[in-house]
């Protein structure tokens, strides 16, 4: 029997078009390289759960990081959606058969890698078997419960260099930080489950972090 899509998740990719876009991952006007990742969804015993990897410290952009599965899209993929089930397959040994596809969420710009990132919504009704399938890109893969994402003692604001700070997540022995802590700091307030920042404790990104971003 599989999974019914669960109401928040519809409700999100039906309010797509206003999910709210930060101002420092908004597109510009042209260039940079198309690009989609999976934002998968599932039902675990602790609840709903999201899939997330751990990129390679010998990867050349955002090496070490945890992130969704996802990559450039290529001209055989027809788009964000295929390009993203792609290289979640490729990276996770996911069936795609397994996956209903209920939308995607306002494109997104990294200015680092220069790709323009089409966050894809999909919920897997019926779960196969993951791991890191390709050990040359990804070290880890881990189903995140939401609610260890929620949990006050998982969740933290990292300082950056120049003084600003953004949230960031420890979970599942990664820290979860940038572009990733941020679209989900996103979905989890789109949805319901977000939790405030007011109280998280605040902490330098660590040096060995900072070490492999600036490759």
């Amino acid at each position: 029997m599989t999974a019914p899509v669960p109401g928040w998740l519809s409700d999100l990719a039906a309010n797509a078009a206003d999910h709210p876009v930060p101002s420092l991952l908004r597109p510009p006007a042209d260039g940079g390289r198309a690009a989609a990742v999976l934002l998968l969804f599932g039902e675990s015993p602790q609840g709903p759960d999201i899939l997330l990897i751990q990129r390679s410290a010998k990867g050349r952009n955002h090496a070490g990081q945890p992130a969704f599965p996802g990559g450039g899209v290529d001209a055989g993929d027809g788009g964000p959606v295929g390009a993203a089930l792609r290289e979640a397959q490729e990276e996770t040994g996911l069936d795609p058969r397994g996956v209903r596809v209920v939308g995607t969420l306002p494109e997104l710009y990294v200015w680092r890698s220069h790709n323009r990132v089409t966050p894809v919504l999909g919920w897997w009704h019926t779960p196969s078997t993951v791991h890191a399938a390709s050990p040359d890109e990804v070290d880890a893969v881990a189903r995140v419960p939401i609610a260890e994402l929620c949990d006050p003692g998982n969740r933290l604001l990292l300082r950056f260099p120049g003084g600003s700070s953004s949230p960031a997540f420890r979970v599942r022995g990664m820290l979860v930080w940038g572009f990733t802590a941020g679209v989900l700091d996103g979905v989890l307030a789109a949805t319901g489950f977000g939790t405030s920042w007011d109280d998280a404790p605040e902490e330098d990104l660590p040096p060995d972090v900072i070490r492999l971003a600036r490759r």
